[in-house]
């Protein structure tokens, strides 16, 4: 039987990503965007706060998967738009699992770093416990519970510091560097950038399987934002002189930033116990994601 995909947030960076990886496949694709029906991209309009509306469509198109890629991202907004936050974040992940569980669908629900406080000494598995220290976090965690509480069939799979098509870091730093020859970037800050392709890939592995759980997911080895952005300009050809400043001094000339943790390693421990995928180093993601913007 053909497998028939339900992809929320497919206009995104992981979405597109996820999107290009299965109409690779004779899958068929149900791509959803809030707020957004395009025909030329096959986007159906698709708003999942609301309850009746995502049951709705569920019992509609009765899917194998769902594939939840939609997220309110935007932290420092979050710490005045609480609501809207847990509405997208939450709300909107409970309604997804409930509808998976209503039409026996898998669910699949990407979550993020930033459920941890980034006050540990190594990286995080998914056995330590969340303690999550901005609204993102909070209502991130929250969409958690929700998915573990209504859907049994599921996946919920962490990433960090992602960047693939649209806006984000990479894009944010090479355009800057068209305007500036020096840029002051955190240097106190750690993760794992992670590929969207590499997360797509992942994401797809664990679809076809009964693997369900939580799952850290992201490209393997660690650096700063600083260091991140060093190896972009170097990856690129440009000369911008990267200078390391601390998160206090980045508060202090943004104010209105939320706080982020600021060691948000995570191990990717449960694929590795269950044989799951293996992550390229972030070295590599990112040479490939450089050489692709360059062709």
């Amino acid at each position: 039987m053909q497998k028939k995909y339900l992809i929320t947030g497919a206009n995104g960076q992981l979405g597109r990503a996820i999107t290009r990886k299965l109409r690779q496949t004779d899958a068929e694709l149900i791509l959803t965007e809030a707020g957004r029906a395009a025909e030329e991209f096959h986007l159906q309009e698709l708003d999942i706060t609301k309850t009746e509306a995502v049951l709705e469509f569920a019992r509609r198109v009765t899917p194998t998967a769902i594939l939840n890629c939609a997220a309110y991202t935007a932290v420092d907004a979050q710490e005045k738009d609480v609501d809207l936050s847990y509405r997208i974040n939450a709300i909107g992940a409970r309604n997804l699992a409930i509808a998976a569980q209503e039409t026996g669908s898998k669910l699949l629900h990407v979550s993020t770093d930033y459920v941890f406080s980034g006050d540990g000494v190594r990286p995080y598995i998914e056995f330590d416990a969340p303690a999550p220290v901005s609204v993102y976090g909070k209502t991130k965690l929250a969409g958690e519970e929700f998915v573990k509480q209504f859907c049994q069939r599921s996946f919920i799979l962490r990433t960090a510091w992602l960047y693939g098509e649209g806006r984000n870091f990479v894009k944010t730093m090479l355009a800057l560097s068209q305007t500036h020859q020096e840029l002051s970037v955190v240097n106190d800050q750690v993760g794992s950038p992670t590929s969207a392709e590499e997360l797509a890939n992942a994401i797809c592995s664990l679809l076809d399987t009964e693997n369900y759980g939580l799952f850290h997911a992201t490209c393997e080895g660690d650096c700063s934002w600083a260091e991140f952005a060093s190896e972009i300009f170097r990856l690129a050809g440009k000369d911008t002189v990267v200078h390391p400043i601390t998160s206090q001094e980045y508060q202090q000339q943004n104010p209105q930033s939320a706080k982020r943790p600021a060691y948000s390693i995570l191990d990717n421990y449960m694929l590795r116990l269950t044989g799951g995928y293996q992550f390229a180093d972030w070295h590599d993601a990112i040479r490939t994601y450089m050489e692709g913007l360059k062709g």
